[in-house]
């Protein structure tokens, strides 16, 4: 069971999945009181940037 969660825990690093909570303590330790977007809004902006900036992508 613990490597079925370790396989989980990879996979979902490698996709992405922990990238917001990531950035949530990257605010709050480095900009405390500044405004937390949320998820969706995240996402919307990372993924607007990745268009903005196809040279910073692998494929």
């Amino acid at each position: 069971m613990r490597v079925v969660r370790a396989v989980i825990w990879w996979f979902d690093s490698v996709l992405g999945g922990n990238d917001y909570q990531r950035y949530v303590r990257h605010l709050r330790l480095h900009h405390p009181g500044g405004d937390i977007p949320s998820e969706r809004e995240y996402w919307r902006e990372r993924h607007d940037a990745a268009t903005r900036n196809p040279q910073q992508r692998c494929c």
